[in-house]
């Protein structure tokens, strides 16, 4: 081996070593968790047909490697055949010493960027609703004798006069439904953390899914049954998991299949304000296939008030995208016609945290 195999195998970020014809001579752990492919399958194979790049870069990599430089390339997609593409940032390097061979380095993109945003999109949010907030008690109080007063109205009318009252206590139901929202979302109480199993979490949501507003859809569980337990409050997991599946089931409005698939993946970290590094191997995607984002809010979706749905909330997302943040987790978006998935990654619970289906007081 060329390089040295402590360092190789330490190396956090997904690597691999290509020989003078662009072949892969190794691969180190991450890369084959990143690429969901063994060092076997990878083996001899070259680079372009294992693993999936959405830019032209041979003839750049050519001159890089006729140059004996190196070469940088920011946010773009890399993948393979067994896992979807992820935005990422690549580097091509000539290895010193040893002629022909190149060395690439995977970077899933900067999340902090993305946290830094979420931060800034949720002061923000808090400014926007700030005032809703304050007046929510009082306007949701009227509301309700506005409710009452029609309904009462209602015992004596008929035709469009009943058309009339039954508006008003449609409309004055959903104003009520908006402001809950509104309070949700700048409900400031801290997550309530401990070690939680996403997959009976996810069965929750999906079977009140599948007899309310989902009862159009086909579930489909691809879970991986080895998953470790996640760190996590698991009421606002639920409450994350039946918005991701509302919003698939609302964007399928004819029917369309939800699939749920969850994977551990060792090399996706994230980046905190203070510098430090959080892992975040536990990942859940909800994918469905129904027509995609619009692309005039795919990049927004996370913020507050941004809707594709006729009277949309746009706080749906934006909740989900907080408690996400909340509980030290990230949440993706990748969306095109007949394939939208969102990720959640989430960090795994501690080793000494209680398992809350054992006994009190068993570890």
């Amino acid at each position: 081996m060329i390089l040295d195999a402590a360092l190789w195998t330490s190396l956090p970020v997904p690597a691999l070593l290509l020989g003078p014809d662009d072949r892969i001579t190794d691969i180190n752990p991450a890369a084959e968790a990143f690429l969901n492919l063994s060092s076997r399958a990878l083996a001899g194979a070259s680079l372009w047909d294992k693993v999936m790049i959405d830019a032209p870069l041979e003839e750049a990599f050519a001159r890089a490697r006729e140059n004996r430089s190196s070469l940088f390339v920011n946010d773009i997609d890399v993948g393979s055949g067994e896992r979807a593409p992820m935005q990422c940032n690549i580097q091509f390097a000539h290895l010193q010493g040893a002629d022909g061979y190149m060395l690439v380095m995977i970077s899933p993109r900067e999340i902090a960027s993305r946290m830094n945003q979420n931060a800034s999109s949720t002061k923000a949010a808090k400014s926007a609703i700030g005032m809703a907030e304050m007046l929510a008690h009082e306007i949701k109080n009227p509301l309700a004798g506005i409710t009452g007063a029609a309904q009462l109205l209602s015992m004596g009318l008929s035709g469009q006069d009943l058309e009339l009252t039954d508006l008003i206590v449609e409309e004055s139901r959903r104003i009520v439904k908006l402001l809950e929202q509104v309070e949700q979302f700048g409900n400031l109480r801290p997550p309530k953390l401990k070690a939680v199993n996403i997959h009976d979490v996810l069965d929750r949501a999906r079977q009140s899914a599948a007899v309310g507003f989902g009862a159009h859809m086909m579930f489909i569980e691809d879970y991986d049954p080895s998953l470790p337990r996640a760190w996590a409050d698991n009421d606002q997991l639920l409450q994350v998991f039946l918005n991701l599946l509302k919003n698939a089931s609302e964007a399928c409005k004819d029917g369309g299949t939800v699939r749920l698939h969850t994977f551990y993946e060792p090399s996706l970290r994230l980046r905190r304000k203070d510098g430090t590094q959080a892992r975040l191997p536990l990942q859940i995607e909800v994918i469905d296939d129904g027509p995609g984002l619009p692309p005039a809010i795919a990049a927004d979706v996370f913020e507050p008030f941004v809707s594709g749905r006729e009277n949309g909330t746009g706080l749906g997302l934006a909740l989900v995208s907080k408690l996400i943040g909340d509980i030290g987790g990230w949440i993706s978006v990748d969306s095109v016609p007949g394939r939208t998935v969102f990720r959640v990654s989430l960090p795994l619970a501690p080793k000494d945290a209680r398992d809350p289906d054992l006994e009190p007081g068993v570890r």
